[in-house]
């Protein structure tokens, strides 16, 4: 391992979370005590996102349970009652018709039994024959043992499967002596196949990170298999892991337990020692029960990533009506945990987005689900405008705190891009070293976020373009540092490269801008960042919106697109 992964993941480690080892069970959140239970007397609408995910006030992370049902989409997450911090966690559980316009039901599942009773963690949502769902979760147990459980609708009829109970069979699955037990939750989405069902539930053993895989007949009765679906060196424990198939061909998404000629298999698993997700993409044996990643699939932290920024938890479903498949993550904060009590709410999932293979067979595609568009509002159209050096674009007419923008960026000529280092692997320490600010020859160009009018604050978003020995390498960059003038909030240069051809010299971005939160899609989805902000200057009414180019090249704006965005209805 370099040097300089560990410093970075000590820098991560130090900003987003500590491990806990509480009576022998570890996970992966910030522990206050003292606010757990607390909480603010008035929510602050300072930051707080009008059309993400989110619920009226307190501690959200990880989406669980994601499922269309019935005609209405459901999501279940972790939620605390009681505060803004981390603890005290439920499945709490929303209900929408369209992924955009929720409605709060009551929390679906407590800790309440001895397999559960010291806490409710993360788990999946799978649809058994006679259209009955069934929600796979981890407890912990009087042991501070991790153990999967199951839970069903109590009433079928009720369209909006309000209440849960827990089966008396509980726990389904419990530990062996060939498991970590304090390491051993988040069972997958299984799939059927051959008579069996299958899931997978993310473990470690020592530095090695494991996907258990576990077989049954009946759902009910689960037997470990011999040796785990994948595992990897020196990754760590592996969280939230998610396994699902995606076509050769086509943007269609597929059944959890497609298999076939014309499918590829994907596994993600959010690593705890980075804070980061990350996903290979390769064949899937039936009949050994075996995935292997494809060559061009880095197997650990140089691994793909569904987002460079701060994007963790996901959890993907099947959703048969758009034939698709939609992607949910949880976007922790970045501001303090007494900020984040006192202001009465923490955690939002970003907008959902649909998944699939790009044409190249290397890398997935996400994109906002279609739906998000319902919200645009008041427009603003820029054409083929040319960025100077040094020249900044104003986007006027839109409330830029809430907003969608879509640009097309068209640059004649790559011939002054600079020359790329090989040395240059890490592209968040590389945006760290050439911000916005940093003249290049074909870049920095892009857009700068929530914005102050002069400048004093803003959130870049932008690529700059580098000659590398055989071909052009992109870099697309969410630069936080100069996001706010508080210096109590982390404030990262989040960033990753784009496997993107320039032969036509054409370069997109979009980004979807909700007051604290700044989501970017490169190249129509090669490359996606999020950021959290905390404006002091840029909010509300006083935030703007810019295009700008810092490279000696003149970029053409071929086409922007920018909308005020509407607030749905959000629980």
């Amino acid at each position: 391992m370099k040097l300089s992964k560990v410093l970075w993941v000590l820098l991560s480690l130090c900003c987003y979370c500590v491990i806990i080892n509480n009576n022998g069970v570890e996970g992966s959140h910030e522990v206050h005590p003292q606010y757990m239970s607390h909480q603010a007397a008035r929510v602050s609408r300072l930051h707080r996102t009008s059309y993400h995910f989110q619920p009226p006030q307190n501690w959200i992370n990880d989406p669980n349970g994601p499922m269309f049902y019935n005609g209405i989409y459901h999501l279940f997450y972790q939620y605390n009652p009681k505060g803004a911090v981390w603890g005290n966690i439920v499945w709490a559980h929303s209900i929408s018709r369209n992924l955009i316009d929720w409605e709060a039901l009551e929390p679906a599942i407590y800790p309440t039994d001895p397999y559960d009773i010291n806490g409710c963690w993360s788990g999946s949502a799978t649809i058994l024959p006679g259209n009955r769902p069934a929600i796979l979760y981890t407890g912990i147990d009087t042991q501070q043992r991790q153990v999967q459980n199951i839970a069903f609708p109590a009433n079928l009829s009720d369209p909006y499967l309000t209440k849960w109970v827990k089966s008396s069979k509980n726990p389904l699955v419990a530990p062996d002596s060939s498991v970590n037990a304090s390491a051993f939750r988040d069972p997958t989405t299984a799939w059927w196949l051959n008579g069996h069902w299958r899931m997978l539930v993310g473990g470690k053993h020592h530095k090695r990170g494991i996907a258990h895989l576990y077989r049954s007949r009946d759902f009910m009765k689960w037997v470990k298999a011999k040796h785990p679906l994948h595992s990897a060196q020196h990754t760590g424990m592996w969280e939230c892991p998610d396994f699902f198939p995606v076509s050769i061909y086509g943007e269609n998404g597929l059944d959890t337990s497609a298999t076939g000629r014309n499918v590829k298999h994907v596994l993600k698993v959010s690593l705890d020692l980075t804070r980061y997700e990350y996903y290979t993409i390769g064949k899937y044996n039936p009949s050994m029960d075996r995935y292997t990643p494809d060559n061009s699939s880095a197997d650990g932290w140089d691994g793909l990533r569904y987002d460079y920024g701060n994007f963790y938890a996901s959890k993907t479903f099947y959703d048969p009506p758009h034939k698709r498949r939609v992607l949910w993550g949880w976007a922790n904060e970045s501001d303090t945990s007494s900020n984040d009590t006192a202001k009465g709410w923490a955690g939002i999932q970003t907008i959902p987005r649909t998944l699939w293979l790009d044409k190249g067979k290397k890398q997935l595609i996400q994109w906002p689900v279609r739906e998000i568009n319902t919200l645009r509002g008041q427009k603003f159209q820029v054409r083929k405008h040319e960025l100077k050096t040094g020249e900044y674009v104003n986007i006027p007419e839109i409330s830029a705190a809430q907003a969608d923008v879509e640009v097309t960026f068209y640059v004649p000529s790559l011939e002054k891009a600079e020359e790329f280092d090989p040395s240059w692997v890490n592209a968040q320490d590389l945006c760290g070293l050439k911000g916005s600010t940093v003249q290049g020859g074909v870049g920095p160009f892009g857009l700068l976020t929530l914005a102050s009018e002069h400048l004093e604050e803003y959130t870049p978003v932008f690529f700059r373009i580098f000659k590398a020995k055989d071909k052009h390498k992109v870099l697309m960059c969410s630069d936080a540092k100069s996001s706010s003038l508080r210096t109590d909030v982390y404030k990262p240069s989040f960033a990753g490269f784009v496997n993107v051809d320039l032969k036509d010299g054409i370069l997109s971005l979009r980004s979807l801008i909700d007051h604290s939160v700044v989501e970017s899609f490169g190249a129509r989805g090669k490359t996606c960042i999020t950021s959290r902000v905390y404006p002091t200057m840029a909010v509300m009414k006083k935030a703007h919106l810019y295009a700008f180019n810092n490279g000696t090249e003149t970029v053409t704006i071929k086409n922007l697109n920018a909308w005020t965005m509407h607030t749905p209805q959000m629980n």
